[in-house]
C-alpha cells in the first residue's frame, strides 16, 4: 500500500445511502490525493466503478442503484457532460 497509486478514501463512503455524498467524497479525495496517475476525475470515476465491479453479484439493487447515481454526480461535481 506505501507504493500504491491508490486514492486514499474516507472510511464507509461506499455505505452511504446518498449518492450525493458518496460523489463529494469521490471527488475530494482525488483532487487531495497526491497518488493518482490519471486526473481527479478518472481516478474518482475509476474507484467508483472499482468498487460496484468487485461487489459483483453480491451487490444489492438498492446499493447498486445508489452508486450508479453517483457516476452520474460525479460526472456533474466535475463539470462532465453525460
Amino acid at each position: 500500500m506505501e507504493r500504491s497509486d491508490a486514492l486514499d478514501l474516507e472510511p464507509g463512503i461506499f455505505k452511504s445511502a446518498s449518492a450525493e455524498e458518496i460523489a463529494q467524497s469521490l471527488r475530494r479525495s482525488s483532487l487531495a490525493s497526491k497518488r493518482r496517475r490519471g486526473t481527479p476525475y478518472q481516478s474518482a470515476m475509476s474507484m467508483l466503478n472499482f468498487f460496484i465491479n468487485r461487489a459483483g453479484k453480491n451487490l444489492p439493487k438498492t446499493r447498486r442503484d445508489v452508486l450508479q447515481a453517483a457516476k452520474g454526480k460525479l460526472r456533474e461535481a466535475f463539470g462532465r457532460p453525460r
